[in-house]
């Protein structure tokens, strides 16, 4: 079908009311979540295919986060559709005021590839659940993946509900040529500029889920050999190709030494014989395998790793020993090329962070509570954790997203459906009263009325 006629049908169909009720909705969530289930093996074996992804990490970071994501809405959709009532003041007797969640309309989802899965479907879910009709556009890329989204979505729903769009970058920008009531994107700040400027033609409201450096701060007071082990996890999952991924590390300079080490033995543990290792997941194609790979070919000193393979797409877990003005930290990494610079002072750290500002992701290592204070309310960053990385954003309860340049707006959970709805107050007066008192011709008893009631 024309992405023309396919909108259109699309908007047809939503305005005839077909996606408003909450028994459509909760019906239809249920059938998807039966569908994941069932098409299960097509999708481990689809991320395979694509990024090498082994069954235990599809599930943990892709398949199982969704399926979570769906008990959320269908739990929660009852509840979140409701009218919110609130005060109506003394001004406006009788009258009832409420906030009443309602749909966009027609909206399109743009996903990556390096959780096709994830990143498709859990913003994908937030649309249904919020009344919506939908269009995702996920990743040529994930050839596999996309090909078993479009099989999968159109077994569940009729093309004029939710629909999958395949192909490249073009494809893309047909459909951003076009009149959407609402975009949600995840990708790189480039091209999020480039949804952004398209998405003013219309005024069409947005999310962008985008990126950036996000730093890794080791303090003096850190339990290092526990925060390298889950520093090398939350780096090394989906070989760095995450967009929460710790990109550079900021370890204290006294504790630098230490931390490397214990950096070391961890990559050895959970990643042996990386290029070799059936669960190790490989880059999604030869450009960004390229990519990556200068950054550890200009890097001034690899303190370990450093390896690849072509033919495989895979790159060693590598740390380097770093500093600011090199090629690896003037841009994301999105790869598993672990940058290490320190610091003497909370001054030069935060001078070294607003070099890259507003990261989507912060964590930091300490177990002093005074400095964790000052350094997540001294820098604008998305969300983050404290003694740990990447698992904030695996909680329903947690909106996640970006700032500026990592992003406008969030989502996940609650926030999934507040994000795809728009929020109608409502005054509801009564009609067998009629207050005088705001009617024409004033006087100097009514103006005493009105300020009796409006202080």
């Amino acid at each position: 079908m024309e992405i023309e006629t396919l909108i259109k049908r699309q908007k047809e169909f939503f305005e005839q009311g077909k996606t408003l009720s909450y028994k459509t909705r909760k019906n239809f969530l249920r059938e998807f979540r039966k569908a994941i289930l069932k098409y299960e093996p097509k999708l481990y074996q689809a991320l395979y295919k694509d990024l090498n992804k082994s069954e235990t990490e599809s599930f943990m970071c892709e398949i199982g986060l969704v399926l979570s994501d769906l008990n959320y809405q269908i739990k929660h959709l009852k509840k979140n559709m409701k009218k919110k009532h609130k005060k109506t003041p003394l001004a406006q007797f009788k009258g009832k005021s409420y906030i009443e969640p309602s749909p966009y309309g027609n909206t399109l989802v743009i996903a990556p590839w390096n959780y096709p899965i994830l990143l498709s479907l859990e913003p994908f879910v937030g649309a249904i659940a919020a009344g919506n009709t939908v269009i995702l556009k996920p990743s040529e890329y994930s050839i596999e993946t996309s090909a078993v989204l479009k099989e999968l979505i159109s077994e569940v729903f009729p093309e004029e509900y939710a629909s999958v769009v395949l192909g490249d970058a073009s494809v893309a920008a047909k459909l951003l040529d076009n009149e959407f009531d609402y975009i949600f994107f995840t990708g790189g700040t480039k091209i999020g500029q480039k949804v952004a400027l398209a998405a003013s033609k219309y005024l069409t409201p947005m999310t962008l889920e985008l990126g950036g450096k996000s730093p890794v701060i080791v303090d003096s007071t850190a339990k290092i050999n526990l925060a390298a082990k889950r520093i090398v996890f939350g780096k090394f999952l989906n070989a760095g190709q995450t967009c929460v991924a710790p990109d550079y590390v900021l370890v204290h300079e006294s504790k630098k030494e230490e931390l490397i080490q214990a950096l070391t033995n961890w990559i050895k543990k959970l990643y042996p014989n990386s290029l070799e290792n059936s669960n190790y997941v490989k880059m999604i194609n030869e450009h960004h395998y390229n990519r990556v790979l200068s950054y550890i070919q200009t890097a001034n000193q690899i303190i370990y790793g450093g390896n690849s393979s072509l033919d495989s797409l895979k790159i060693e877990p590598t740390l380097l020993n770093s500093s600011l003005d090199e090629e690896v930290m003037q841009e994301e990494i999105f790869g598993p090329v672990l940058p290490i610079l320190t610091y003497k002072t909370n001054e030069d750290l935060l001078s070294t962070i607003r070099k890259h500002p507003n990261p989507l992701a912060l964590y930091i290592f300490s177990t002093n509570k005074k400095n964790i204070n000052w350094i997540t309310s001294h820098v604008q960053f998305g969300g983050g954790c404290v003694n740990d990385t990447i698992i904030h954003l695996a909680t329903n309860e947690l909106p996640f997203g970006g700032v500026r340049q990592s992003g406008i707006g969030s989502y996940h959970g609650k926030k999934s459906f507040e994000t795809f709805s728009h929020y109608k107050s409502i005054l509801s007066k009564a009609n067998w009263i009629d207050l005088p008192i705001r009617y024409t011709p004033y006087t100097k008893k009514k103006r005493k009325l009105i300020q009796f009631f409006m202080k």
